[in-house]
């Protein structure tokens, strides 16, 4: 049987076992998809045309998935998401109550960075860097606090699935970190992240990319700062099976650490038989600038 590590247990125990709202910790948590129907339903303005596509996408794909008489060569993955996808519906108890979940402002406007000429990268949140995700999300990072997980989980689970995306065309690129940093740290809280949007997004991970600079930390520097500290800071390991590719960080301040890594990307040649075609780019991160 495979061993769970600490921060998986934690979260299986905040969402099947631990009934109150991981923000208050004093009204019921409800399940994720309850939320978005009375969020839908009360907020219409508030879903864009392409997170209605996104929906819909994967309602598709789940569609296919299911089990069914009709699908006697079901493979081992559709078989495995469409578990999942029953045991969450049945028995998850979710993660925020309905309060918490309508007092932060979900998706802001994305915004875009240039990575080429002629090339620009858009930048979707999940929400804004104020409380109480900031506090969460200092508290993770730096100091290894796994009970704030299941808020940063809770925000992952807010970002629709890009429309046209999934398990077999795309790929998600979490933003790599330094050998430096990982032993200082002594865990990669990106990579945590980022295997959690993969599992709620149904789409592999790929790691052929490492950051190779040895760059100060990004907190506290201007934009031009930024965009010279990562000069040359990310190197290809091997080219990306897949043309669609979804790079995630944990906050976006200005867009340089991602504007970085995608301009990395888009100068790497796409492999034959798709020599003359460029690699798809957006980018997605737990929180962006303040609504202040």
């Amino acid at each position: 049987m495979r061993h769970l590590a600490p921060y998986q247990t934690g979260i299986w125990l905040a969402e099947y076992i631990n009934l109150r709202c991981q923000l208050c910790a004093v009204y019921r948590s409800i399940p994720q998809a309850q939320l978005s129907q009375s969020h839908s339903s009360s907020n219409p303005s508030l879903f864009s045309q392409n997170s209605l596509l996104a929906e819909n996408a994967s309602h598709s794909l789940s569609s296919n998935y299911s089990l069914s008489s009709n699908h006697p060569l079901l493979s081992n993955h559709s078989f495995s998401t469409s578990i999942r996808k029953r045991f969450n519906s049945r028995f998850s108890s979710g993660l925020l109550c309905p309060s918490c979940h309508s007092s932060l402002t979900w998706l802001p406007q994305p915004f875009e960075v240039d990575i080429a000429a002629g090339r620009t990268l858009t930048i979707q949140a999940a929400t804004y860097y104020d409380y109480p995700m900031r506090q969460a999300i200092k508290a993770f990072k730096h100091h290894e606090d796994m009970t704030k997980l299941p808020l940063l989980l809770h925000a992952i689970r807010q970002l629709p699935r890009p429309h046209g995306c999934h398990h077999d065309n795309s790929m998600i690129v979490a933003m790599p970190t330094t050998d430096e940093r990982l032993i200082k740290r002594g865990f990669d809280p990106v990579s945590i992240l980022a295997a959690y949007l993969s599992k709620h997004w149904d789409i592999p991970l790929w790691q052929g990319i490492r950051r190779v600079d040895d760059t100060v930390s990004q907190q506290g520097l201007s934009r031009a700062e930024r965009l010279t500290n990562l000069d040359n800071a990310f190197a290809l390991i091997e080219p990306p099976p897949v043309k669609r590719l979804l790079l995630f960080d944990d906050v976006a301040t200005t867009g340089a650490s991602l504007q970085a890594l995608a301009h990395t990307l888009c100068i790497y040649p796409v492999p034959a038989p798709n020599a003359n075609n460029k690699y798809h780019l957006c980018a997605y991160a737990l929180a962006h600038g303040s609504q202040l």
